[in-house]
């Protein structure tokens, strides 16, 4: 084995180690493993969402998410992949609110300074990659699982089959069509 396959096979066991005690019950187990995510969990939502505080919210809101739902891991994939998944989940969910709270406001006078709980998702790098998103997830939302553990979580092929239960194959299609579907609206949105 190499130095990468050995890193990650030892953070993939100590990830299970801290796993099974947190659902063991054991104290500080659920702590324990909560910090330890936390990290991974950051970077995650900061590829959806690039402004500091709406990815601590994110974040946040999917440490919650793990403890509460742990007893749903199935055990099918890794458990780095659930952790994605659901932190993928919480940082769509964060932008929604985001971008629901911004339009709900109504705007009678433009602010001397931004507000950045409104102008974060706005502003952002990746507001046309996070519309085309959403316009994938109303029109052809069977895509939008793999597409985002593939190009936003950065999940191996293999790994999204396990996680979403679809044959590599359909995995692989899925990921394609999404992107092309995606490609097209970010093309449309520049024109």
């Amino acid at each position: 084995m190499d130095g990468v396959s050995t890193t990650e096979t030892a953070e993939a066991e100590e990830l299970e180690r801290l796993r099974v005690a947190a659902v063991d019950g054991r104290r500080g187990g659920m702590d324990d493993l909560l910090r330890r995510l936390e990290p991974l969990v950051r970077r995650r939502v900061s590829k959806f969402l690039p402004y500091q505080h709406d990815a601590e919210e994110a974040c946040q809101d999917a440490l919650v998410a793990v403890a509460t739902k742990l007893h749903t891991f199935s055990g099918s994939g890794s458990f780095a992949g659930w952790v994605s998944v659901v932190a993928s989940n919480s940082a769509r969910t964060t932008c929604r609110t985001l971008k629901r709270r911004g339009s709900e406001r109504p705007v009678e006078t433009i602010p001397e300074r931004a507000d950045p709980r409104t102008t974060s998702v706005i502003a952002g790098s990746r507001v046309d990659l996070l519309e085309a998103l959403e316009a994938l997830e109303s029109e052809k939302p069977h895509l939008v699982e793999a597409f985002v553990l593939r190009d936003l979580g950065t999940l191996p092929y293999d790994e999204i089959a396990r996680a979403t239960g679809v044959p590599l194959g359909t995995v692989k299609a899925r990921i394609h069509d999404a992107r092309a579907f995606v490609r097209q609206r970010l093309v449309e949105q520049q024109g």
